[in-house]
């Protein structure tokens, strides 16, 4: 998924004046919240090409992700991707398969183009399918780098609501209720 960042905004077989770093530095914020001098890095050094950029982010992004894992353990941080990608999966194949409903409705008007219907249909659905995967990655992957992992000792501050001090509680007897 990174390095398909990394292929949209500087190309491979394109010519370095092409290449849009600031971007890709954006979108890696962005998305991933991956703070990566990707201009800095092209500008001092002259040999990095784009393999190089690519692992170095990958690497870079494999490290946060490890210390978010050692951070909660391994466990718990596999019971949260379990999570994710059920969460992530059901909705996207939800969405599939009401996509592929429209599809089969239009899908007759296939044959005054002169194309079999059936093959069109067989065609178009396998891009839809290809299109649920993509997303499917793209999304787990966003959410598991951008998780912002706290621990007990973080959260404890914050859970505690502070105690009231000038608050009657008066209950009505039933009598008066019923009035």
């Amino acid at each position: 998924v990174l390095q398909d960042q990394v292929d949209l905004q500087l190309p491979p077989g394109s010519m370095e004046e092409q290449w849009d770093a600031a971007t890709l530095e954006k979108t890696l914020v962005a998305d991933f919240a991956l703070h990566q001098p990707v201009v800095e890095w092209l500008a001092t050094e002259k040999q990095l090409d784009l393999v190089g950029v690519g692992e170095r982010i990958r690497t870079n992004a494999q490290q946060l992700y490890q210390a978010k894992v050692d951070l909660v353990g391994a466990e718990n941080m596999h019971q949260y991707e379990r999570a994710i990608m059920l969460q992530s999966l059901d909705r996207h194949w939800r969405e599939h398969l009401s996509a592929l409903d429209h599809l089969r409705q239009g899908i007759h008007l296939r044959g005054y183009a002169q194309k079999n219907p059936k093959q069109e249909y067989k065609r178009e659905a396998f891009e839809l399918f290809a299109a649920m995967l993509d997303s499917i990655k793209l999304e787990v992957i966003k959410i598991l780098l951008s998780i912002q992992v706290r621990t007990e000792q973080d959260v404890a501050p914050v859970e505690v609501a502070p105690a009231l001090g000038n608050v009657k509680y008066h209950h009505a007897d039933y009598e008066e209720a019923m009035a």
